[in-house]
Order: C-alpha cells, then sequence, then structure tokens
C-alpha cells in the first residue's frame, strides 16, 4: 500500500531556506523533502505521492516556473506554493494563471507559509478524492452489459422506463430489471446520485 501521508516537497536552491523550512514544517508535524534544484525533484517525482510543493521561483538551471510549466504538461496535479525574494507582480500572475495554488514573497511570515501549505494539502486531498471517485466511476462503468449501458444512457436524459422500453425495443420490465442492474453495478443509492456520478465523469471528460 503506497504511503499517504502527506509530503511538503521544497525547491530551493539555497541550503539555509531548505534547512530552515524543514525545522519549520516539522514543528507542526509536516513532512518534508527537500530539493535543491527542479531538476533533482522531475527525476524523483511520484505523481502518486499527496501533499504540495515550496517552490523558489528563481533558480540555477530550470527556474520555478518553468518546473511548473514540466509538471502542467505531465498533467500533475499537485499544488504549488511559490516563494521568491524577487516577487515581482508580473511572475506572481504568471504563476497564478499557469494554476499556482499560492504566491509569497521572501522574507514571509512563518505562520503565513504554514497556514497556505496546509491549505494546499487540504486542497490536493480533495482533488486527489475526486480523481479517485471518477477512477472507480469509470471502472464501474467498465462492468455493465452494452444493454445495461443503453439502459443508463437513456436513464441519465431524464427518460421514463415506458419511453425507454419503446426506444430500445424492450418490454418495460426488461428495462426496469434493467435498470436495477444498473443501480447495484454503480452501487448508486438513488436515481439523483447515478445521474450526478455519470455527468460528473462526462463533464472531467470534456
Amino acid at each position: 500500500m503506497k504511503n499517504e501521508t502527506p509530503t511538503v516537497f521544497v525547491i530551493d536552491d539555497d541550503d539555509a531556506v531548505r534547512s530552515s523550512l524543514r525545522l519549520l514544517l516539522k514543528s507542526y508535524g509536516l513532512d518534508a523533502q527537500l530539493c535543491a534544484s527542479a531538476e533533482e525533484f522531475l527525476a524523483n517525482h511520484d505523481p502518486d505521492r499527496p501533499g504540495c510543493m515550496v517552490l523558489d521561483v528563481r533558480m540555477p538551471g530550470m527556474s520555478g516556473i518553468e518546473l511548473q510549466q514540466q509538471l502542467n504538461a505531465r498533467g500533475a496535479t499537485i499544488p504549488i506554493v511559490f516563494i521568491t525574494g524577487h516577487g515581482d507582480v508580473p511572475m506572481a500572475v504568471e504563476a497564478m494563471q499557469a494554476g499556482a495554488f499560492d504566491f509569497l514573497q521572501k522574507p514571509f511570515n512563518d505562520n503565513d507559509l504554514i497556514a497556505r501549505v496546509q491549505r494546499a494539502i487540504e486542497h490536493n486531498a480533495t482533488q486527489r478524492a475526486k480523481l479517485h471517485t471518477r477512477q472507480d466511476t469509470r471502472e464501474r462503468l467498465a462492468t455493465l452489459t452494452p444493454r445495461e449501458r443503453d439502459v443508463l444512457d437513456l436513464v441519465v436524459v431524464g427518460k421514463a422506463n415506458k419511453v425507454i422500453a419503446a426506444d430500445l425495443g424492450l418490454s418495460q420490465r426488461t428495462v426496469e430489471i434493467h435498470r436495477a442492474r444498473v443501480m447495484e453495478k454503480m452501487d448508486a443509492a438513488s436515481l439523483a446520485q447515478l445521474v450526478r456520478m455519470v455527468l460528473d465523469l462526462e463533464r472531467e471528460d470534456g
């Protein structure tokens, strides 16, 4: 089983900053993993590990913004809290528009950073739970027979059993049986929940 303890990935080329952040995070019971460069982080990145990143904007080699672009290209969902000693507004805007969770300028208040990190971890947990739910829905959909899927598609658009029966050339009783099996296989407690599960997945898939 994978380790589900959130990790705060600290990526900063300044040794003193990394060390002080480790001590700060540890004092709040947070697990930290330190990287001296964006390249080092990418070489060891496991997209399945929960948590967030505390990422310096300006570093030798690949910058924090470039690392963010790399992660976006890989479809990574880990929240990023940017920190910088050169926090000009255009850079902050660029980072936030590209999906950064937050942006903090050095020197920062320790409590402020911790609050932002904790919010980022909570956000990541919520997103991971949604992703898990969608994956579970996909797996359940895959267990439906073609006829059960036909019934489901018509149920989702609001058609009654009598109408579904006419559309598919089935008896109403047969539709009722298929519908009951769909509810069971999808583990849906109500029609509303079934519809919401399918629509949420369709929205995610575009």
